[in-house]
């Protein structure tokens, strides 16, 4: 079997980023949040899920964390979700999706028990930490979907 050549320029994709979107929510757990800090960027590891039109993704976070705090200063936020853990020794068939939009914290009240009730589907040993007075419920309305495979095919939607 000959092994495919790594590309060294990006080429346009055509794989519909929402099934590929599902694909991951179904079988990653994790996301990497960038936010802004004064200028700078600023990463973290968190847990999360889609609804079920794939257009917002839902996270939780303590109230003391400084990516709730950069969240709060500037709405603008990005996630990375990939599969890279399964796929180590093939650098071809890693997939991810950064999905670039805004992120609002939820208040108590139907919406949120909503919204919850998806995550913990999701995520059921996290339930203490969700019902926390100290958990913040975010949710990242997605503007844009950008999906690369094969390392430098790139399919974007536009989900606004």
């Amino acid at each position: 079997m000959k092994k495919e050549q790594v590309p060294s320029k990006t080429k346009k994709g055509f794989v519909s980023v929402p099934e590929r979107m599902k694909a991951l929510d179904e079988t990653e757990c994790f996301a990497v949040l960038a936010t802004d800090e004064g200028g700078r960027p600023y990463t973290s590891l968190i847990n999360f899920a889609f609804t079920v039109d794939l257009k917002k993704v839902i996270f939780a976070t303590p109230r003391e964390t400084r990516k709730y705090k950069n969240i709060l200063k500037t709405h603008h936020i990005s996630l990375l979700i990939d599969n890279r853990s399964k796929t180590r020794k093939n650098l071809m068939e890693t997939e991810a999706v950064t999905v670039i939009g805004t992120a609002h914290p939820i208040r108590k009240g139907k919406v949120r028990e909503e919204l919850a009730a998806i995550f913990l589907k999701k995520h059921p040993d996290l339930e203490s930490f969700i019902q926390s007075p100290s958990t913040v419920l975010i949710v990242l309305e997605a503007n844009r979907c950008i999906h690369v495979s094969k390392f430098q095919t790139i399919s974007v939607w536009e989900c606004k």
